[in-house]
């Protein structure tokens, strides 16, 4: 046996303690071997710090909550482990991709003040009569995209157009529009 596969028969019987006792000895030999590690992986993927830590800290609850899952015939401790920070990693990224939702009142909204209320009645018919003085191929594209709410690939799907041209076309339209709305 080479000392990598001691190491990882060691870090095994660690984690089968964890589930099979709840050690907590056993946990804080893997936490202090791997946390710094996952921590460095996960800032030389590109999280600051502070992200780091934090995933670092819920990739180790993880392995305390979920040892029964660990089986080593499949990966070694470390793999499983790196597995498990990179998918923290992965659920990190999205949720910061992820929009805030807005905040909702409550109770009866307050009424629109009359100069809003016409100043965007004028500005949605100034916006419907740019829409059709829009080239036919253009206007068709951008009702697709924007009033069909279709993607530029299922506009493409739909009309045979290469994508490239969908793009081009929506935004020309969109520069004549803001163009015309100015």
């Amino acid at each position: 046996m080479t000392e990598r596969d001691i190491e990882n028969h060691e870090w095994a019987e660690c984690i089968a303690a964890i589930r099979d006792r709840q050690s907590t000895a056993a946990f804080a030999v893997l936490f202090e071997h791997f946390a710094p590690r996952v921590k460095g992986f996960l800032m030389r993927s590109g999280a600051d710090e502070g992200l780091a830590e934090e995933c670092a800290q819920e990739v180790m609850a993880t392995l305390w909550r979920k040892a029964h899952q660990f089986d080593p015939s499949r990966a070694s401790a470390a793999t499983w482990i790196f597995t498990i920070a990179r998918n923290r990693r992965i659920d990190a990224i999205r949720k910061q991709r992820r929009p805030e939702p807005e905040e909702l009142s409550w109770g009866p909204e307050q009424e629109p003040d009359q100069e809003d209320v016409l100043a965007l009645q004028q500005e949605s018919e100034q916006l419907t009569k740019a829409i059709a003085a829009l080239p036919d191929k253009q206007r068709a594209l951008i009702e697709k995209a924007y009033f069909g709410d279709l993607s530029h690939r299922e506009i493409a799907e739909q009309t045979g157009l290469p994508l490239g041209t969908i793009k081009s076309r929506i935004r020309l339209a969109l520069e004549r529009l803001r163009h015309e709305m100015t």
